[in-house]
């Protein structure tokens, strides 16, 4: 049984996979990548994954706001993988925002460099706390 930190892996290396099939103008078959990623199905997993794609331009919008010139279409794929599933998790679950932020980062460390990861923190930072400010008005 894997741990919620490798069903994040998981769930940002099918985001991946779907960007880059996208971006060539294949098929994507979302099940079948998620399949081919996890021996057992998980409910987490799928649920996580289709509400990214689902929500994924509304995130990526949001995103653009907290990067300082840049923007998330410039990032390399697996960058934007983990910011996507980052503000899902703080935005759509009930994963703490802590715990949401941190992962993001934590595998940023582990698939891109020292600059990305500040990004991440940043951009998650920057997005967790205008919606704290949101709850509090």
């Amino acid at each position: 049984m894997k741990n919620r930190s490798q069903l994040r892996e998981i769930i940002m290396k099918v985001i991946y996979q779907v960007l880059i099939l996208r971006e060539s103008h294949l098929e994507v078959d979302v099940p079948y990548l998620i399949k081919e990623q996890l021996e057992v199905e998980n409910e987490f997993v799928t649920s996580v994954v289709f509400g990214i794609l689902e929500k994924e331009e509304e995130m990526t919008a949001l995103a653009n706001k907290y990067l300082k010139d840049w923007q998330m279409d410039r990032l390399n794929k697996v960058d934007q993988a983990i910011i996507l599933l980052g503000i899902y998790e703080l935005l759509y679950t009930e994963t703490p925002s802590v715990v949401a932020i941190n992962e993001a980062v934590e595998l940023s460390k582990r698939y891109s460099d020292e600059k990305v990861t500040k990004m991440i923190n940043a951009i998650l930072d920057g997005i967790f706390k205008s919606e704290e400010e949101k709850e509090e008005a």
